[in-house]
């Protein structure tokens, strides 16, 4: 059995910084490609950001320059490192990791839980 599961969400006041993280565990070798997302209340889930596994990144424009994705292979851990915040990024985050298993074998679409961001005036 493998999961992903965030953390690092919390409130900041706009202006802030947050650091999110997302830790797979289980029996994997490594991730692949990973994702954040977020949904705000009566939103639709937004891609916020991509890393693929040679460390290639992307970001939607309304977080570039802002969000950095970053990864620690050794940790199995991808980050999102969130500066100068507004009350628009409030939302639930959720990480979204393709893995490769123990075995070999690839697992794909893992979602995580979410982790909470709110962004205060």
């Amino acid at each position: 059995q493998v999961q992903v599961v965030e953390s690092g969400g919390g409130l900041v006041q706009a202006g802030g910084s947050l650091r999110l993280s997302c830790a797979a565990s289980g029996r994997i070798i490594k991730i692949n490609v990973a994702h954040w997302y977020r949904q705000a209340p009566g939103e639709r889930r937004e891609l916020v950001a991509t890393i693929t596994s040679d460390g290639s990144t992307n970001y939607a424009n309304s977080v570039k320059g802002r969000f950095t994705i970053s990864r620690d292979n050794a940790k199995n851990t991808v980050y999102l490192q969130m500066n100068s915040l507004k009350p628009e990024d409030t939302a639930v985050y959720y990480c979204n990791a393709d893995l490769t298993e123990t075995t070999g074998w690839r697992s794909p679409d893992n979602w995580g839980q979410g982790t909470q961001v709110t962004v205060s005036s």
